[in-house]
């Protein structure tokens, strides 16, 4: 982890009394690897793939005028892009396991909660009542929050295996039975009983990713506008920079 501070800052000729009077030494800190940010973007890009396709897919739109039905394919390339961008998923998130063990403390957040921490539920506490309005100072967290820790793992790590094991038991049946996926997912099928019921708790599964992703962006968001820190470049460039001097 590397650390780089500014302690004199030097604005151009346009800058006023009240600009100067402004300046806050900035901290900077490398927290999130290329192989982190990388798999954060693909995985967004897959997601919004599976989220449009499986919506189609779940209300198919209506035959389309545009050629014979022997001549046009538009179902089969919805279904295809939504095959596409899981595969995609599923080998980004295996990635994503394995960068948890050989990268550094912070890639491994989104798959373990310290819940055995007295301090981390004091900062789970402090993160409702920021994201509530009810508290006026945010802390400075290097990684995730603890209220973002446990989204990211309900939603993303436990909420992900769940797509990917259900979409995959969905798929082995259109692959047929006696194929790898059908041995593997199988089961699951059979112990559910019925496609149907799959398809619905897969088509559930959808909305609960949709309605974090929109969470997600708009905390994202607002942090970088009234915290002290930097969130949104910061997974673009890994380095999370903070605003001022205080320490906590």
């Amino acid at each position: 982890m590397s650390l780089s501070t500014e302690a004199d800052t030097v604005l151009t000729n346009d800058a006023t009394d009240q600009d100067i009077a402004t300046i806050t030494r900035r901290t900077s800190v490398y927290v999130y690897e290329a192989p982190v940010r990388l798999w954060h973007w693909i995985n967004a890009l897959a997601i919004i793939v599976l989220i449009v396709t499986g919506y189609l897919i779940g209300s198919p739109p209506p035959s389309m005028q545009i050629a014979e039905a022997t001549h046009q394919f538009v179902f089969g390339y919805i279904r295809f892009a939504h095959f596409a961008a899981g595969m995609i998923m599923t080998v980004g998130f295996f990635g994503r396991i394995y960068w948890a063990f050989v990268g550094n403390h912070h890639s491994k957040q989104m798959f373990l909660l310290p819940f055995w921490k007295a301090t981390w539920w004091t900062e789970v506490w402090h993160e409702i009542k920021w994201y509530a309005f009810l508290e006026n100072t945010p802390k400075k967290y290097v990684g995730h929050n603890p209220l973002a820790q446990i989204a990211m793992f309900f939603f993303m790590t436990i909420g992900m295996t769940f797509m990917i094991v259900t979409g995959f038991a969905l798929y082995a049946e259109g692959i047929g039975q006696g194929s790898w996926q059908d041995a593997i997912f199988g089961p699951l099928r059979d112990w559910i009983g019925n496609s149907q019921v799959l398809h619905q708790i897969h088509h559930l599964g959808m909305w609960f990713i949709l309605i974090f992703m929109m969470i997600h962006i708009y905390a994202a968001i607002r942090e970088d506008i009234m915290s002290r820190q930097s969130m949104v470049s910061t997974m673009i460039s890994g380095t999370r920079t903070f605003k001022d001097d205080k320490v906590d």
